[in-house]
């Protein structure tokens, strides 16, 4: 079992940034690759950006590439994601997640493991 929790997310101004950390216990985190999924009301849960086990490979969608940034600490057990330039169309619900099989590019019905959920709100 793996316990993900994410911290970080609040409100900020178009065009700001945020940071947000997920810290895990439980299982080897260096086994596992790891992402953040983003689900905004009314819309089904999306892939934002992955990272691989040693943290050698990232992976992004389209509409955050070039905007965040996705790194993992495996001394500290923590995955973050830097978040730059943000945009209304940025808010959601932000989920951290683990996939033992995955490589960078997680996919949803193969995540493992989610974490609570943070809330982002980009106001224009």
């Amino acid at each position: 079992q793996v316990q993900l929790v994410e911290s970080g997310g609040g409100l900020v101004q178009a065009g700001g940034s945020l940071r947000l950390s997920c810290a895990a216990s439980g299982r080897t985190f260096s086994n596992y690759a790891m992402g953040w999924f983003r689900q905004a009301p009314g819309k089904e849960r999306g892939f934002v950006a992955g990272i691989s086990r040693s943290g050698a490979r990232t992976c992004y969608s389209d509409s955050v590439k070039g905007r965040f940034t996705i790194s993992r600490d495996n001394a500290k057990n923590t995955v973050s994601l830097q978040m730059n330039s943000l945009k209304p169309e940025d808010t959601a619900v932000y989920y951290c997640a683990g996939d033992y099989y995955g490589s960078s590019c997680l996919t949803l019905s193969q995540v493992d493991y989610w974490g609570q959920g943070t809330q982002v709100t980009v106001s224009s």
